[in-house]
């Protein structure tokens, strides 16, 4: 059975973009015109008038960003070309921020041995990224003072920033709740970055080494919030009510 999108904002006049909640396990977009087994064309079919935009790849029509499969969470998905056009230019400037939320394994940090982490502390995180492994799969982070043949595996040459805030710790469990934010994405650039600081996701099989690949337990983490103005100076700001059950 094939799970279901909730819609957390539907299209109107005014605002003409819905807001998802995407289920882990479904894929945000669709490979080609005929998979319907994703997030966008489950909402396409609830608002036709998605597929009349034109976005930057033609199957993908208004949909301004995407999430990882295993990830559950809110996406953007503009039903004017109006609209798109408006929010794709607001992401490029930094003006949409995203929020996640993740329950993660609690280690002393790897960038840092001598410090460990606290409840309330706030990590910025900062590097390139380059594609990593078979097939491409996974990805690592690229610091920004590593060498030349380092720099040469990455594919753009642009800064990715991940704002990390510990919300909580339960040291009998060695596990720590955190809440990061970005405004701009690299494939997997929040997973990733927990684990190169130390606090990989639970479930996360491709970055948390304690996760073997047959592993059935779900991934604690979504993308729990997302902001952005539309039109400008009108800000819009959604959440979702429960986490990444």
């Amino acid at each position: 059975m094939i799970s279901q999108i909730k819609i957390v904002k539907a299209s109107d006049s005014q605002k003409p973009f819905v807001i998802i909640d995407k289920p882990a396990g479904l894929p945000s977009a669709p490979l080609n015109e005929q998979d319907t087994k994703n997030a966008f064309s489950q909402a396409a079919q609830l608002f036709p008038q998605l597929l009349k935009v034109q976005g930057k790849k033609p199957i993908e029509h208004g949909l301004l960003h995407r999430l990882d499969t295993a990830t559950s969470g809110l996406m953007i998905i503009a039903a004017t070309q109006e609209c798109y056009d408006f929010l794709q230019q607001e992401q490029k400037e930094g003006r949409i921020i995203k929020t996640y939320l993740a329950k993660c394994g609690f280690l002393r940090s790897s960038r840092d041995n001598e410090s460990e982490f606290e409840e309330g502390l706030h990590i910025t995180l900062k590097s390139y990224f380059r594609p990593y492994g078979p097939g491409r799969k996974e990805v690592r982070p690229v610091p920004l003072d590593a060498n030349k043949t380092a720099l040469s595996k990455v594919e753009k040459k642009v800064i990715y920033t991940t704002e990390v805030f510990i919300k909580s710790i339960d040291k009998s469990k060695n596990t720590a709740v955190v809440e990061c934010q970005i405004v701009n994405g690299y494939r997997h650039q929040v997973r990733c970055h927990l684990a190169w600081c130390g606090l990989p996701v639970l479930g996360d099989k491709l970055y948390n080494p304690a996760v073997k690949n047959e592993s059935t337990e779900p991934m604690q983490f979504c993308a729990e919030k997302i902001q952005f103005e539309y039109p400008r100076g009108d800000l819009n700001s959604y959440d979702r009510k429960d986490t990444w059950t």
